[in-house]
């Protein structure tokens, strides 16, 4: 029997402290002139992240004799494969970025997706790819959802280039933790946790997510799609954020955030990590497997562009701390206390006005992912904006007067994810089975929000499930459409909104405010206690920028921002239909 052709990448921990991997991979018949390239960008990240910059000399050689090599481009390489047998490339790979997206190797930890580190061969994407591991120091361990290969230790094994590309690697000497959601096995692993982090707790409350989100979508009438599921989490001292994966999820977070020994409450840090858990454990259905269109084969050498992020990211988002409450880890106070933070954030940016949720899906790649000084002014956020319009589209759904029961966006979820098989979809199906549950009316309003600028009706829609849309006081930087940072007695503008007194006034972003009226200014709210009484409006800054001291007046605006923090509260003595209305809602 002929053993099946593979591709063999042995990944070497060359030098931990200059950051280095050693990777060699081997062809095992290469074309006449083989090309191959590195991926530009990530799934589910998207930016060109020019991963290639980070590869050093690339040599190669067919048995003894040495292959001539030619860089092509920035990420493409081709190799003069005149000779007979197995092609063997070797090239070193710096790996120092901390984030989920790339690699990274210290003398405590490793960590890399593939994307970073293997080179794809091109012509040979569907033959099975093997990740062998090497140079590990003493004590170090492996944790990754790819197959591992049988008998073989440090050995695993991908069907295909694709397959490969959505396996991370976590490297070291980590804490792991193992249950069992849905029948599936499920592992967590944790890197560089606090020694009062209470494991058994995180490993509960992870399993109760994974459950809940399992029950959701296939109702118990059949199987996940992943047969085992791994969380790599690396605890730094100030971080956030998580890539998703078709079996695993790399996550990044503060350690401060992790549960403690002895700890009963449920802090804020921890709620936002388990949001982060519940977030990117949903896009096991949706993004990896029900995904846009134009995702069904991705293209890893330039922008794959979709407007269909609001749906792929904003949905998720929508369905991330909802679970939190349906799985009775927080309240409804609690819940309705992070929505409105969402709402908030949304509603303080003028970049709503200017953008809608199909251009922001759509040029994620220019301006999500490439933040500046006048982001809140041009963009809106695919994430919060699609986490809202999601909510307006369920409130809907849910108060339509249309049968006993009227269909919901978790109806909309499950048949979708039915009638693709778990496959790509476009806007125009998604459209089309919303107006099959809903009824055509709401599916052009769905079209609407998405592609208008318009503010969502949530104010009333919750009204309905028995939920009052409230404010809180403005805080000084909203009422002069400022984003200011306060450091060591320096106050520097960030951000300055349109349409705000402080874009009125001449403020730039990068200003430092060093006085007002004569007083020197240590933080923000020293405004107002230099006002005096003959124009207590009326504030003179002195001001820094680029060397030069300029004196600016500002008005203190008489009347609240129109973009106030929101407050949402339960109302008294709600109708008993709203009543009904949220438990439904609140309770899947």
């Amino acid at each position: 029997m002929t053993a099946r052709a593979t591709i063999h990448y042995r990944i070497a921990v060359a030098d931990p402290h200059a950051h280095r991997f050693e990777v060699t991979l081997t062809v095992p018949a290469p074309e006449a002139r083989q090309v191959m390239t590195l991926p530009v960008w990530i799934p589910g990240s998207y930016l060109v992240r020019e991963f290639s910059r980070h590869l050093g000399a690339v040599t190669a050689r067919q048995g003894q004799r040495e292959v001539s090599v030619t860089q092509t481009a920035k990420n493409r390489w081709e190799f003069d494969c005149s000779g007979r047998g197995a092609l063997v490339v070797s090239y070193p790979v710096y790996a120092f970025d901390t984030s989920v997206r790339a690699a990274f190797l210290d003398a405590q930890r490793g960590f890399f997706n593939p994307t970073s580190l293997c080179l794809r061969v091109h012509g040979k994407d569907e033959l099975d790819h093997r990740v062998e591991l090497a140079g590990l120091p003493a004590g170090w361990e492996v944790a990754t959802a790819m197959a591992p290969v049988d008998g073989v230790r440090w050995q695993f094994e991908a069907a295909g280039y694709d397959e490969l590309a959505d396996h991370p690697f976590e490297l070291g000497a980590f804490w792991r933790g193992e249950f069992v959601a849905g029948g599936v096995p499920h592992e967590f692993v944790v890197a560089g946790a606090l020694p009062v982090f209470d494991g058994e707790r995180l490993l509960r409350d992870a399993q109760t997510i994974c459950e809940a989100q399992i029950a959701f979508w296939h109702c118990g009438k059949s199987k996940p799609p992943m047969s085992r599921y791994v969380f790599l989490l690396n605890c730094t001292d100030d971080g956030y954020g998580g890539l998703e994966h078709r079996a695993s999820t790399a996550l990044i977070a503060s350690r401060r955030d992790l549960p403690r020994l002895g700890q009963t409450d449920l802090g804020d840090g921890y709620v936002k990590l388990l949001g982060l858990i519940s977030h990117e454990y949903f896009h096991t259905w949706n993004v990896k497997r029900l995904r846009p269109d134009v995702f069904e084969r991705y293209d890893y050498e330039q922008e794959n562009y979709t407007e269909l992020l609001w749906f792929f990211e904003g949905f998720t988002s929508y369905y991330d701390d909802l679970f939190l409450v349906r799985c009775g880890l927080i309240d409804e106070g609690r819940y309705l206390k992070l929505i409105g933070q969402t709402f908030t954030q949304v509603l303080g940016a003028p970049g709503r006005k200017h953008q809608s949720l199909a251009r922001s899906s759509f040029e994620a790649w220019t301006k999500y992912y490439r933040q500046d000084e006048n982001t809140p002014n041009a963009v809106v956020s695919y994430y919060a904006k699609g986490a809202m319009v999601a909510m307006a589209l369920d409130l809907s759904m849910r108060g339509a007067e249309k049968g006993d029961k009227p269909a919901s966006l978790d109806d909309l979820m499950r048949a979708l994810w039915k009638d693709s098989g778990g496959g790509p979809v476009s806007e125009a199906r998604i459209l089309g089975k919303l107006a099959e549950l809903g009824g055509e009316p709401i599916a052009q309003t769905l079209s609407q929000w998405v592609h208008g600028t318009e503010d969502l009706p949530l104010p009333q829609l919750l009204e309905k499930v028995g939920v009052r849309w409230g404010h809180d006081k403005p805080t000084l930087a909203q009422r002069l459409g400022l984003r200011v940072a306060e450091a060591d007695g320096v106050v520097t503008v960030k951000q300055v909104l349109l349409e705000g007194a402080g874009l009125a006034a001449g403020l730039s972003a990068g200003d430092e405010l060093i006085a007002c009226n004569g007083w020197r200014v240590r933080k923000l709210d020293d405004l107002p206690l230099t006002l005096n009484h003959v124009d207590p409006q009326r504030l003179e800054l002195l001001v820094s920028r680029d060397q030069r001291m300029l004196t600016l007046s500002l008005t203190l605006p008489m009347q609240e921002p129109a973009a106030r923090p929101v407050c949402l509260g339960l109302l008294d003595k709600a109708p008993a239909r709203a009543q009904s209305l949220r438990r439904a809602w609140l309770g899947g």
